[in-house]
This record gives structure tokens, C-alpha cells and sequence, in this order.
């Protein structure tokens, strides 16, 4: 086999500026489909870090329910205190967790004296909330004090802070009706602006928990919803599996399961966008694909044609159609080789200079975001298996074709 391989080698070098341009063509095939992985993963993972580093956390936990009338948020589908317990005590015993955060989610009428809007409201406790985002301080625009968020403050939305003229350390009311249908209001200070991820049109503030019960006149523990956080992203499925296991067991008195578990993924329209990222990656592979096919093809026919002469005098020596067989595919075998090789390392260099250049781009709201190209073993791996098994393949039929040559026939040709 070695000695077919060697001779393989040394027919692809008599065309040397053929074989050149066939493995220029392979790796230009490679180097683009790997820098789109590569910086297409980097955008999709930040953004998504965006979305569940400062807005939702990984899983969401919630009463059954609510998540179906969450546009209304709800007052009725809130979790009492022993079916909060009892999440808490599963989510702690889950190695998997790195932290939670307990919100109570409530609409409000917002007023600065002069004019009167709505707002939405995530009253959470703040150390619990920053710990869980890890990005959440970032989108504060303004900030008063050292504070997280201090007692009867407000964190508002920068749309609504612009459109009704609203600066840190204003005073503003908030109204809210509670589960019972009675009305009461609460002066706030406003301690921070909170900026939009992908636009200027949210409408959630943040205040904290205990404001909030006092606000609603609630006594006890009531929380809309649990958002967690997960160690590692790559294990939500298998986390969020054994939750839906452990949680799905809990049951009313009907029978029916008290609480409902979701991902960022079935919560954001981010995932669409992430999907089709995935699907422009398949895309640029069938493309790939196509070129390698095309060309080593392309090479292998010519080389079979130009060779008749070589063929019909190596097969009547006694060369058997197994050897010609495996000689011509030898042959697509070391031009997917040289460029795989030639590609995956102009690729990585590439990404190195990238991540050396320290590209920003900005999305929506978000400015300055860091452009970090990587891409892994894992990745890698496929895209050359797929090159040199289509190099294979494509030398396929024009090696049959040399070794079902009649050698008499062939010594014929001119």
C-alpha cells in the first residue's frame, strides 16, 4: 500500500500546476468554511450569553400555567412559599447549578407628577439577581450610589426614562392592583437606567422584592418565576431533563403537574436567529462540498484520459485492476490530504490574527462587543473527514473507469 501511495505522489507532482491549483481550490474551500464556524460561533455565542447572562438565565421555572398568560403577568399563577421551597431544595441538590434568582414579575402605572405610563416590573432581591446575571450591571447605563439596588429604588428602562424625561435620582410613583383588585401606590427613587440588548424597546424595570410585596400588599412568599444558571451551557439539555424528571413528579390535588421548566431556547426569539445561523453553516458545508467534488472529479478524469497509454502498458505487465483501482484513488486521497492540511492551517492562523486585530462590532443597544473567533477540535474534525471522504468518493468512478480498461484497447490510444 505504501508503494501505491508513493507512486500516487509522484503522478500528482508531473502536474504540478493541476495538482496546485486542485489543493488551492480545496483549501480556499476549507479556510472559508471553517472562518464562518469560527466567527458565526463566536457572534451566536455571545449573543447568547447576552440574552441569558443578563436577562433570563439558562432554564426558567414557573407555575404551570404561566408562562401561557405571562403577556398578562399574572398575579393568580404565582408559586407560594412551600412550592418555592421546594424548588429551591432540588435546584441546591443540583450539582449542576451555579445560582438562582427569585423574581416576582408585576405590572404598574408609572408616574413622574406630570404624566402617567405602564410599566412592567422584575422585583427581585439584587444579590441573588447580579449573581445570576453576571451581565446585568453592564446594560445600567446610569447608576446612583455603590449600592446593587438600594431599598425603594427603581431601576427603569432607558425607553421609558427618555419618553417621559426621567433621570437618575428623580422621584416617581409607582400604582399597582393586586390579586384582590385593590389599589396602592409607593413613591421610588430612580437609582439606574436599564439599557436595551437589541433595541430600545423594553419596558422592564427592576425594583426590589420586599418593595414589591409592600406594594402589592403581600404577605408571605410569592414568586412569578425562578431564573437559573447553569456551570456549563453545554449541559442544559441533561440539566433541564433531570428537572423536568424531579419537578414533573410534584403534583396537585387533581394530579396535574405544579410547575413547568423552559429554556432560553423555547423563551427567546434569539433562538430563531441562532437556528439560522446553524442552517447558513450547513449551507456554506453543501457548498464545500460541492467544490471538492467538482474538482477532484474534474482532476481525476483528466488524468485517467491523458493516462489510457500508462494504464493499457501497467495493466498488461500484469498490475491488477485492484492495484489501478487503488493507485487513481491513492491519488484523490493525497489531494484532499495536502488540502485539508494546507486549509485548517491558513484557517487557524487566520483566526488567531482575528482575535490579534480585537474586532468590535455593535448590535442594537449593545456597543463595543469583542468579536472572538474560536473554534474547536470537534468542529474541526468533521469538515475534513466530509472533504476527504467526497475527495474519495469524486475519485471513484474515473479509478473504476482506469481499472476496467482492456489493456489491449488501451495500448491503442492515442
Amino acid at each position: 500500500m505504501l508503494n501505491i501511495v508513493k507512486i500516487a505522489a509522484k503522478n500528482l507532482l508531473r502536474y504540478k500546476r493541476r495538482t496546485l491549483l486542485t489543493t488551492a481550490l480545496i483549501a480556499l474551500g476549507v479556510v472559508a468554511v471553517l472562518l464562518f464556524i469560527a466567527v458565526s460561533g463566536s457572534f451566536k455565542s455571545l449573543m447568547i450569553g447576552q440574552i441569558t447572562d443578563s436577562v433570563m438565565g439558562h432554564v426558567q421555572i414557573h407555575r404551570k400555567g404561566y408562562v401561557a398568560s405571562i403577556d398578562n403577568l399574572p398575579l393568580n399563577r404565582n408559586l407560594n412559599d412551600k412550592q418555592m421551597a421546594k424548588v429551591e431544595e432540588i435546584l441546591r441538590a443540583e450539582p449542576a447549578v451555579e445560582s438562582f434568582t427569585l423574581r416576582l414579575k408585576l405590572g404598574a402605572m408609572f408616574s413622574n407628577f406630570t404624566e402617567t405610563t405602564n410599566i412592567r416590573l422584575n422585583a427581585v432581591i439584587p444579590e441573588e439577581e447580579f449573581k445570576t446575571m453576571p451581565l446585568l450591571a453592564s446594560r445600567i447605563s446610569e447608576e446612583l450610589g455603590k449600592d446593587l439596588l438600594a431599598p425603594g429604588s427603581i431601576i427603569v428602562p432607558e425607553l421609558l426614562a427618555k419618553g417621559m424625561q426621567v433621570k437618575v435620582g428623580d422621584t416617581v410613583v409607582l400604582v399597582a392592583t393586586n390579586r384582590e383588585g385593590s389599589v396602592n401606590g409607593k413613591p421610588f427613587v430612580v437609582h439606574g437606567v436599564l439599557g436595551g440588548i437589541s433595541g430600545p424597546g423594553g419596558r422592564d424595570g427592576i425594583i426590589q422584592l420586599k418593595d414589591a410585596k409592600e406594594l402589592l400588599r403581600i404577605e408571605g412568599v410569592e414568586i412569578s418565576e425562578i431564573a437559573v444558571r447553569l456551570k456549563d451551557i453545554a449541559r442544559l439539555p441533561a440539566v433541564t431533563a433531570s428537572l423536568e424528571e424531579k419537578l414533573g413528579a410534584i403534583t396537585n390535588k387533581e394530579g396535574k403537574p405544579v410547575f413547568e421548566i423552559h429554556t432560553w431556547e423555547k423563551l427567546s426569539p434569539f433562538y430563531n436567529i441562532a437556528k439560522m445561523i446553524d442552517l447558513m453553516t450547513l449551507f456554506i458545508k453543501i457548498m464545500l462540498v460541492a467544490i471538492v467534488l467538482v474538482s477532484i472529479m474534474n482532476v481525476m478524469i483528466m488524468a485517467v484520459y491523458e493516462r489510457i497509454g500508462e494504464i493499457g502498458t501497467i495493466a498488461a505487465i500484469g498490475t491488477t485492476p485492484g492495484k489501478i483501482l487503488s493507485l487513481f484513488l491513492a491519488e484523490g486521497f493525497l489531494l484532499a490530504i495536502v488540502g485539508t492540511v494546507t486549509g485548517t492551517v491558513i484557517s487557524l492562523l487566520a483566526i488567531s490574527g482575528l482575535n490579534r486585530a480585537a474586532f468590535t462590532f455593535n448590535f442594537g443597544q449593545q456597543t463595543g462587543l469583542l468579536l472572538q473567533p474560536v473554534i474547536s477540535v470537534r468542529q474541526i474534525v468533521p469538515v475534513l473527514l466530509i472533504v476527504i471522504g467526497i475527495a474519495v468518493l469524486a475519485s471513484l468512478q474515473p479509478a473504476w473507469k482506469a481499472a476496467r480498461m482492456d489493456p489491449i484497447t488501451a495500448l491503442r490510444h492515442v
